[in-house]
């Protein structure tokens, strides 16, 4: 196998479309490095496992020589992505966006190499743009453009509001592409439309246009949603290291795979071994673990991810929880659902009232040590954990 192959098998894996693939292909059997761009709008402080998925793939690049520019979109920041929204999105001040920004660049070079990334402000080019220069960026496209992205159709259709400078994002976004010359922009599926508007800029700028690689949005812990922290079903990068581990512990085995898949650095080789191992009838709680451990060490370090793997076996083998536990999935309609009626939903118990009963007898525990005491808990949507009705019946109870 040449080498720019060894190099695309390693970039595809797991990438969830390449537009187009033989671009990339054209690119990589140049030999020359390329500019990978990567832009991150700070809008919140805190990143989680569901973010470092495309920061993983721009390590790959880097281990492979290439540049990796990350962008921080202090200017597009106080505009606001509209992306996936129903509804305008709150901008930034300029004091909001240079926080988190510094709060971004210290978290992501847990991942990537300082010394081979290049940290960029669009504020740079798009101040220089001026006011004239953003009216001809505006008479690039027309409204029935715009209104074939998705979100914005979606808001168009239900009589929902579309502030003029939501339709300014997706433009500078392709305008920061032109200005760094980007050989590759790396984004989300849900970014498909900004994405592809840096191609169409590119062309009209007389550029080769970038290549597109998007990469999947990873599930929450609940297996069904997409990681989030409104939902309650993520794993923050800056988590204590026992909750890190406790966290990881919880998803299903199937969805174990695909965070092996979006989230280990060990070879594609390794993993294949690993799933071997499994269907030869180890334990995947074991290979769990390995996950686990692999993940707080990149966070923290090695002594951390040790020590929460000997709390979590403690904790596990006082409280004697069972190795089959079912794995159910309960449906919410609103933002929390009561205790009482989720475990019966569940199937631990057969009424609401036998459930209040029995947390008042003590009879109820979560995750096998803490026992339930108020009747009237209302649990969150998107949480994933395990529960104990009396001493025979249990249950890993996803509320999704």
């Amino acid at each position: 196998m040449a080498g720019w192959e060894q190099d695309l098998a390693e970039l595809k894996r797991g990438c969830e479309e390449i537009l187009l693939e033989e671009e990339l292909i054209a690119k990589l059997k140049e030999g020359k490095p390329l500019k990978i761009k990567a832009g991150f709008d700070p809008t919140a402080p805190d990143l989680h496992l569901g973010h470092t998925v495309l920061i993983n793939k721009l390590r790959t690049f880097q281990q492979l020589g290439h540049e990796v520019i990350f962008l921080i979109g202090d200017f597009t920041g106080l505009i606001g992505d509209p992306t996936g929204k129903n509804v305008t999105r709150k901008p930034l001040t300029r004091e909001e966006v240079l926080t988190n920004a510094e709060t971004y660049k210290e978290q992501v070079f847990k991942i990537l190499d300082p010394a081979k990334t290049r940290v960029a402000f669009n504020s740079e080019w798009m101040n220089e743009l001026g006011a004239a220069g953003m009216i001809k960026l505006a008479a690039r496209q027309t409204v029935a453009r715009m209104l074939e992205r998705d979100d914005f159709k979606k808001r168009y259709a239900n009589n929902q509001s579309i502030a003029i400078h939501e339709f300014l994002y997706p433009l500078v976004q392709g305008w920061d592409s032109v200005a760094l010359a980007a050989d590759v922009e790396m984004g989300g599926t849900d970014q498909r439309f900004n994405l592809l508007m840096g191609r169409e800029l590119q062309k009209d700028e007389g550029q080769r246009p970038q290549t597109v690689m998007m990469v999947p949005l990873l599930e929450g812990l609940d297996g069904v949603q997409k990681m989030s922290k409104s939902l309650g079903n993520y794993v923050g990068i800056t988590d204590a290291p026992n909750d890190m581990f406790g966290k990881i512990m919880s998803i299903s085995d199937e969805l174990m795979w695909r965070y092996y898949d979006l989230l280990s650095f060990k070879p594609i080789e390794d993993i294949n071994a690993l799933k071997a191992q499994v269907a030869a009838g180890s334990n995947p709680r074991d290979v769990k673990i390995t996950l686990a451990k692999e993940i707080i060490a990149r966070f923290h370090d090695d002594a951390a991810a040790e020590a929460a793997h000997q709390d979590f076996t403690q904790r596990f083998s006082k409280n004697a929880l069972p190795d089959d536990i079912p794995e159910v999935s309960v449906s919410c309609d609103g933002a929390t659902m009561p205790i009482a009626n989720m475990l019966k939903e569940a199937g631990l118990v057969d009424s609401t009232s036998e459930a209040i009963r029995m947390i008042k007898q003590g009879a109820v525990k979560l995750n096998g040590e803490t026992k339930i005491e108020d009747t009237k808990l209302e649990i969150s949507k998107g949480s994933i954990a395990i529960y104990q009705v009396g001493k025979r019946k249990f249950a890993k109870i996803a509320l999704v």
